[in-house]
């Protein structure tokens, strides 16, 4: 047989080839990416999905600490109150976030009871709510505050008048829980029939003979091939690729239909306020079941006396670690923000952690997938700092009721 070899044009040919292939797999990249940034620059979060319950339990939270968090949805920042720390500094670079946190803390001030507070941020069609957010809380906000939650939409409608609805059907996850939901109806299920369920025996009945068959559905599986399918729930192209990679089939139903189990059936239906909203995109009522840490009658006290000890950053984490002196955090709570970060990211936002950071701090986040991402990551200089603790972030990660995570961590400063 004779050998072939390539001529000079063929080679340039197929050159053109690979950079024309390489040229579009970016393009897409790009697309998605810019797509992402699009849809994440609204409300995102009406409700965050971490559990401030193993949040507190995994920092260790007492008198006197001093915290650096993400706003996100502002739930966990108000839980953590319960514990009367010292200070609380709460950043985020999402603007609708940092209204919602401001607004959020304004209402705890002001509102006039605990009965308030739960009717304006934990109840669906409460019809006055944005009356009484005009007459006991909007006199209270900052210029900027108070002018995002009245501008108008182009129907007319205040943007505060969504709490007169359901507050948590709106943002970005909101629509996609709504989304979800019909998907399951299209295929014949009515996922908020779960929260009928006595015991956990009949949870986990209800998810493997109506749930988990959704997911072998041609049109779920080519929906969730899509990186673009999970944009609603925050997850952004690289940790789509985070996700995937702990999938045996290299695609993201398994590891969803894994995820939906666990908060389906891992947990009481009635104490799991993540699921009710997942399943039946609102809160329980008082008869159904348990309202989130910081909408709890024994918590309220103690959260409104604290609200003054929080200040509501629009920044990014490294930037605000950055104005602050040296030993002056004990705990860091990074949610899953680190899952997009680069290499060099990681490295500046920990080179600020390790300096801001007192003897004894400890940082906790989330991850999509189960192993953390700053390992092997971290100059050693940084990371030789620190001490993971792998046995309580696998106990608490078990524990966590949100469920959609692969892995909770915990970092120890070293003496």
């Amino acid at each position: 047989m004779t050998e072939f070899v390539p001529d000079a044009g063929f080679r340039k040919n197929e050159k053109l080839k690979s950079a024309l292939l390489q040229h579009s797999a970016l393009s897409a990249k790009g697309i998605s990416e810019r797509l992402f940034g699009i849809l994440f620059s609204g409300l995102v979060y009406p409700q965050i999905w971490e559990d401030p319950d193993v949040d507190m339990q995994a920092m260790a939270l007492a008198p006197g600490h001093r915290i650096v968090t993400i706003g996100s949805g502002g739930c966990n920042m108000l839980a953590y109150l319960s514990k009367a720390p010292d200070h609380i500094d709460v950043v985020d670079l999402n603007p609708h976030h940092i209204a919602l946190n401001r607004m959020k803390l304004a209402a705890f001030r002001h509102l006039p009871d605990h009965m308030a507070v739960v009717r304006l941020l934990g109840s669906d069609n409460a019809r006055t709510n944005a009356s009484m957010f005009d007459r006991y809380v909007a006199p209270h906000l900052d210029s900027s505050t108070h002018r995002y939650w009245n501008q108008r939409s182009p129907l007319g409608r205040r943007r505060i008048s969504v709490f007169n609805g359901n507050f948590y059907r709106t943002g970005l996850l909101g629509r996609f829980i709504a989304a979800g939901h019909a998907l399951a109806r299209l295929h014949g299920v009515k996922l908020e029939e779960i929260t009928r369920c006595n015991t956990l025996e009949e949870q986990r009945q209800f998810f493997d003979t109506r749930i988990a068959p959704i997911f072998e559905k041609p049109l779920v599986r080519w929906l969730t091939n899509r990186k673009s399918s999970l944009f609603g729930l925050g997850i952004p192209p690289q940790q789509y690729d985070e996700l995937a990679s702990v999938s045996e089939t290299g695609t993201i139903a398994p590891v969803l239909k894994e995820r939906l189990e666990k908060l389906a059936c891992h947990f009481s239906i009635k104490e799991n306020y993540f699921a009710w909203q997942a399943f039946a995109r609102r809160y329980p009522k008082s008869h159904e079941g348990a309202l989130p840490d910081y909408l709890r009658a024994d918590y309220y006290s103690i959260i409104r006396a604290n609200t003054e000890r929080v200040a509501v950053h629009h920044a990014s984490y490294t930037e605000l670690l950055a104005s602050k002196p040296a030993g002056s955090v004990d705990r860091f709570i990074l949610l899953d923000a680190q899952d997009w970060m680069t290499d060099q990211q990681l490295n500046d936002l920990w080179t600020e952690i390790s300096r801001t950071a007192d003897d004894g701090a400890r940082v906790i986040f989330r991850t999509a997938a189960e192993k953390s991402v700053i390992e092997g990551r971290l100059a050693e200089t940084i990371s030789n700092q620190w001490t993971y603790l792998k046995e309580s972030s696998e106990h608490f990660n078990r524990l966590d009721r949100s469920a959609i995570y692969g892995g909770f961590h915990i970092y120890e400063k070293k003496a």
